[in-house]
């Protein structure tokens, strides 16, 4: 009995003989296509996510409504939001899994190739509704990218329904990437890869896919119940026939919190492989990152309610979801811990995914400290909906989520591609991205200290002068990606032929052969006479 292979590592072809063109593309099994097309898409919604943000820090440049109308104001918002969470940042990382998951455990391919194409595919269509939303009667959701009923249920505009729609759809896409990352790790292995030898981008995606199995069923549960309370007369969410609009925060977070770290877990995988390499040492405390990150994962279940602490819950529940956020303090503790003690006395050099790395670590901490201020129930309750809010979550997840996704990049295209990018050009990137990051996010602490809440399209004089120094931040951030779309076509257009060992110092690495330590990168130490 003979079977007929989709695709081959590179010549893509199938029983019909070689695809080319779109048909490569639309139906390639091929894990390295597959990735790239997932890589693309993010790349293209970043560009239009961070377009949405434009208009909003446009708008927030001076007091005074200047360039849109209230309601699409809150349009942005949401899309922004749901635009970045779902569009940019996700699927970037699923991209990375596909790319780098099957070379680093010596694998032929992910395990389920069909399904990964069509995880795939749904995205796009899932996206184009969505952002359809904007231009049906009424308008686009309004309600904020978390979505809160009653305001998403009794008083969203027609278009909400597209909207749950294209919900489920993101939902569906994300739980089969997770099920073909936990089914490739587990199942697909070379010998002699045990799971104490895998680097530590795999195990990262492996507790990831974990927690994205377990929360997107919750969020198709509280979107399922949405459409109910608007189509069918139950009343899940409306005081007025029983219901509690409390349930549905408590639903929506249980999924929400969980997602948070499904953004960062991949890039504490990233940044374990990066650090190792331009230190030039073994990463310290490998089994301690793995047990940490699970920590960290198990421990995301237990604090959902501290986004919840001024909806009059009994001081017990206070108490109990201000210890436990403040508990996981501790493992990501231990990952910063661990970074830091693998570049002391390293050989370092500072190539563009290092600089990634060093201000992940720097920024990722900052807005881990702000998280411990908000995990105090006494002062959450003035830090509520303040700007400081937004301060925190953009610290954590800008250089936490997307500065490792540039990292990745810089660090794996030579892999990818064969040639090397413009090293100048891509610390130039770094240093713009830094600056304008900082610039955006840093005062915005200080604005939400003095009370100013988020969400409005207008505001006092008093914080006029904060607000224009963040949206020229936030301009120089956005559009200093466009440097980054430039190093990339210019790298495949014209880039230099990548050498054997792209990084200086760096031995060869055989990718599809299992690594004999338990860690995974381009370097070993330099050898001492």
């Amino acid at each position: 009995m003979t079977t007929q292979v989709a695709d081959v590592e590179d010549g893509h072809e199938n029983e019909h003989g070689p695809a080319t063109g779109i048909t490569r593309w639309l139906f390639t099994t091929n894990h390295k296509d597959i990735g790239t097309m997932y890589l693309i898409f993010s790349l293209v919604m970043l560009f239009i996510g961070g377009s949405m943000a434009f208009v909003i820090r446009a708008e927030l440049f001076q007091p005074g409504l200047q360039l849109v109308e209230p309601g699409f104001f809150n349009q942005m918002v949401t899309m922004h939001g749901l635009i970045m969470v779902f569009g940019a940042v996700m699927p970037a990382f699923v991209g990375l899994a596909n790319w780098m998951i099957p070379l680093m455990i010596g694998a032929p391919d992910m395990a389920l190739p069909r399904l990964n194409n069509l995880s795939f595919w749904i995205l796009p269509f899932a996206f184009s509704m969505m952002m359809g939303t904007l231009f049906m009667d009424g308008g686009g959701p309004n309600f904020g990218w978390t979505f809160y009923a009653p305001l998403s249920t009794t008083y969203a505009p027609p278009s909400v329904t597209f909207f749950i729609f294209a919900i489920h759809m993101m939902g569906a896409s994300s739980i089969m990437g997770a099920i073909n990352v936990v089914v490739t790790i587990v199942n697909m292995r070379a010998p002699g890869m045990t799971y104490m030898k895998m680097p530590m981008f795999c195990w990262t995606w492996l507790i990831t896919a974990f927690l994205l199995i377990a929360v997107m069923p919750v969020l198709a549960g509280v979107v399922t119940m949405m459409l109910m309370d608007i189509h069918f007369g139950t009343s899940f969410f409306d005081a007025g026939g029983g219901g509690d609009p409390v349930l549905f925060q408590h639903v929506f977070w249980f999924f929400g919190h969980p997602e948070v770290y499904i953004m960062i877990l991949p890039s504490f995988g990233v940044v374990s492989e990066v650090i190792p390499t331009f230190a030039r040492k073994k990463l310290f405390g490998y089994h301690s990152m793995v047990y940490a990150i699970i920590a960290i994962a198990v421990l995301s279940f237990v604090v959902w309610a501290h986004h919840m602490f001024t909806v009059g819950m009994p001081l017990a529940g206070e108490l109990f979801f201000m210890y436990t956020t403040m508990l996981i303090a501790v493992p990501t503790g231990v990952k910063i811990f661990n970074w830091v003690s693998t570049m002391f006395r390293g050989s370092l050099t500072f190539e563009t995914p290092m600089l990634y790395s060093i201000a992940f670590v720097i920024l990722f901490t900052i807005g881990g400290l702000s998280g411990i201020m908000l995990a105090l129930a006494p002062v959450d309750f003035v830090y509520h909906d303040t700007y400081f809010v937004v301060a925190h979550f953009h610290y954590v997840l800008v250089p936490g989520a997307i500065f490792g996704i540039f990292a990745a990049v810089y660090y794996w295209l030579p892999k990818w591609s064969g040639k090397m990018y413009d090293e100048s050009l891509g610390k130039f990137h770094f240093w713009v991205s830094f600056i304008g990051l900082n610039l955006t996010f840093f005062p915005m602490h200080f604005v939400g200290l003095a009370g100013m809440p988020r969400r409005i399209p207008d505001y006092p004089l008093q914080f006029a002068d904060f607000n224009m120094i963040v949206s020229i931040g936030a301009f120089m951030f956005g559009t200093s990606q466009l440097i980054f779309v430039y190093v990339l076509i210019k790298t495949l257009r014209s880039g230099e032929k990548a050498p054997q060992r792209p990084w200086e110092g760096a031995e060869g690495l055989e990718w599809t052969v299992p690594s004999p330590a338990p860690y995974h990168t381009f370097a070993t130490p330099p050898k001492v006479d």
